[in-house]
């Protein structure tokens, strides 16, 4: 872990690509191992706080998407494209809600090529309690001011579209 180091991994990368003549390529590699590894300590902590509820990141993501929803329930390639993730991805999560009894499928009433997620009572309740959870123990707690965080969420925001 960086914490144990007396210097930051990543930045000695830097130093290191800029020393082999990577130097243009230096600033990219940093932004991606930076992310990357943000990205773990950050599905980490989330994950540990969903542990309680039998979830992962993925799957409180479907949760609380259907949640949002006027009728919680989505097309599983309309929930794909929204979570921005595979199809495969989607289907793996809704299976396993599904045997947890938060989703069931259902088939679309005019379309009968589409396949529904419905949520159900008890999914609704734990998306809630998660997002709850997730919203004291993670989100508000981040090592960013507001401003800080707001310029990150919008720097991120070009590298997801």
């Amino acid at each position: 872990m960086a914490g144990d180091l007396p210097f930051d991994p990543i930045e000695e990368a830097d130093r290191q690509w800029r020393a082999h003549g990577w130097g243009a390529a230096a600033p990219g590699m940093g932004v991606v191992t930076s992310v990357m590894r943000a990205q773990q300590v950050l599905l980490a902590r989330a994950d540990a706080v969903l542990g309680a509820f039998g979830l992962t990141f993925a799957r409180f993501e479907v949760l609380t998407l259907l949640s949002f929803t006027r009728e919680g329930r989505l097309p599983m390639g309309r929930l794909g494209a929204r979570l921005q993730v595979h199809p495969a991805s989607v289907t793996s999560a809704v299976d396993r809600l599904e045997r947890q009894g938060f989703v069931r499928r259902e088939p679309h009433p005019t379309d009968g090529r589409t396949t529904l997620a419905v949520l159900t009572d008890e999914g609704r309740a734990v998306a809630a309690a998660a997002a709850q959870r997730l919203n004291g123990d993670l989100f508000e707690t981040l090592d960013l001011t507001e401003p800080e965080a707001v310029t990150l969420f919008a720097l991120l925001a070009r590298l997801r579209s």
